[in-house]
């Protein structure tokens, strides 16, 4: 089990599984799919015109993760990623339902951003193409939203997420499954209104290459080839005739086009009109498919995490840059933190996640200066819970943004947001770490410890250290007062 990795993609219109075995080949780690689960779920179908997700979409969700959960009953938390998409970003009552989810799939489930999941996508489709620097276009066409990113080797450049799916338009344009040529010509302009926002700085840089993943771009790719519609993959000569083929019938007969999947033929139409405008409105002329997609860019970032190549830390570095952050300071505080969150956890790999979120919170706990210096920690939180953090799920981020919150100032302003007492214990260490930190100044050693028995802390200080500091002093004094507020005893003692 050692060298097996779980991703799980639960996307609008199909929830996938994947399990892959790590390899490693001339010093480089490769991806083997060993097994795939695919159910056909249609979530976004299940929402209504108040973005709410109805009862029979969430039983059928609720028993393919069930199914799920079984097969990955023997892994390990860390070796499995639950990422969700578009349906799960966009439902109100998503909050209500991802509870019994993540128990009924017996892991956590993250629901990624949009640029977020563009960026996976790329990942798992670059890594099935051979080493190239050549410039890429990938255009995946989900259920609820269309992601479109431009890259150069295994790096994305350009990403954009977009409001539009095979299930989303083809319930909206086609909603009895009719197709007439209006109903197709409507869709399409809707599909170029929204493509045309990106498409000046997209055709401005340009690509060699243009690749289709995940369900729809395959299934055109099959139906199209199969179908003889199209001698070279997807082209826009081959869109054009199954178009007018799809506009003779009336509908999607699947025994009439070779190469169709039952459970695509439901919204094979919604995908085709996106795709059509992808070629009209980028200039689009032929397109290959890509065999990765974003359940493989979840294993390959999985496999970065474990040999120390976490794509977090590299954007953690990219925004203490773009924030100017005083990254001297920023290690000060971080090494004080860290400190004293090994002393209340003293096992070694205990708490491992969370210590990394307080790592990543004290280098950044100061973005919120680039804003202003008043009030900066709330400016932080804002940035570190709204920001595009490449690698960061919305949970890893909104923990970001809880340490940043309350790592000063009052706080009961983070009381209704915590969930846990080892957040509690994550938000103590940080705010003593940035007091001890405050003349910017390196602590060489720690001149206080501290310990927690039930909702009692314990701080011992140096009390020649304390004459000596009498502002820090003070604070800790402060420090009483704060976490008494929040039903903690905090005792000083210098010693």
């Amino acid at each position: 089990m050692k060298n097996l990795l779980a991703a799980v993609d639960l996307g609008s219109n199909s929830f996938r599984l994947s399990i892959g075995r790590v390899a490693e080949q001339n010093g480089t780690k490769h991806i083997y799919q060993i097994d795939r689960l695919k159910e056909t779920v249609r979530l976004a179908a299940g929402l209504d015109s108040a973005k709410m997700l109805n009862q029979e979409s969430i039983k059928r969700a609720i028993e393919v993760l069930h199914l799920f959960g079984d097969r990955l009953r023997t892994f390990h938390p860390d070796r499995v990623r639950a990422v969700a998409t578009n349906t799960f970003r966009v439902a109100r009552n998503v909050a209500d339902f991802l509870p019994e989810a993540e128990a009924a799939l017996g892991f956590p489930i993250e629901v990624i951003a949009g640029r977020e999941e563009a960026r996976l996508i790329y990942t798992g489709v670059s890594h099935t193409l051979p080493v190239s620097q050549t410039k890429r276009l990938v255009v995946d066409i989900g259920g609820g939203s269309t992601e479109v990113i431009i890259g150069k080797g295994d790096e994305p450049v350009l990403m954009s997420s977009l409001y539009m799916g095979c299930v989303s338009f083809s319930r909206k344009f086609f909603p009895d499954g009719k197709i007439d040529a209006y109903s197709l010509k409507l869709a399409e302009v809707a599909a170029r209104r929204e493509i045309e926002p990106i498409t000046k700085p997209y055709r401005k840089m340009g690509w060699d290459v243009a690749y289709g993943s995940s369900g729809t771009a395959k299934a055109l790719y099959a139906i199209l080839t199969e179908g003889k519609f199209s001698k070279d993959g997807i082209t826009r000569e081959g869109l054009e005739r199954l178009k007018a083929k799809l506009v003779r019938s009336g509908r999607v007969i699947p025994d009439q086009l070779p190469g169709i999947k039952t459970e695509r033929a439901e919204v094979l139409t919604g995908g085709l009109a996106i795709m059509s405008a992808f070629f009209d409105e980028m200039g689009v002329e032929r397109m290959q498919t890509g065999d990765g997609a974003l359940r493989l860019g979840v294993l390959v970032d999985l496999a970065g995490r474990e040999e120390s190549h976490d794509r977090r830390d590299q954007t953690v570095t990219a925004f203490v840059r773009r924030y100017h952050v005083d990254a001297r300071q920023a290690t000060r505080v971080k090494r004080c933190a860290l400190t004293l969150f090994e002393s209340l956890f003293p096992e070694r790999g205990e708490q491992d996640e969370l210590k990394q979120t307080v790592r990543w919170a004290a280098t950044l706990h100061e973005v919120g200066v680039s804003i202003a210096q008043a009030g900066y920690h709330k400016h932080s939180a804002y940035i570190l819970n709204n920001a595009d953090m490449p690698g960061f799920s919305k949970v890893d981020q909104e923990s970001l943004g809880l340490l940043a919150l309350a790592h000063t100032g009052k706080l009961s302003r983070a009381d209704a947001l915590i969930k846990t007492k080892d957040q509690w214990l994550a938000i103590l260490c940080l705010r003593l770490a940035v007091l001890l930190c405050r003349r910017r100044e390196d602590v060489s050693k720690l001149p206080l410890t501290i310990g927690v028995k039930n909702q009692t802390i314990t701080c011992k200080v140096d009390k020649k250290w304390l004459a000596s500091h009498p502002l820090t002093d003070f604070s800790l004094h402060g420090e009483e007062d704060e976490w008494v507020k929040v039903g903690y005893n905090f005792e000083l003692i210098p010693v």
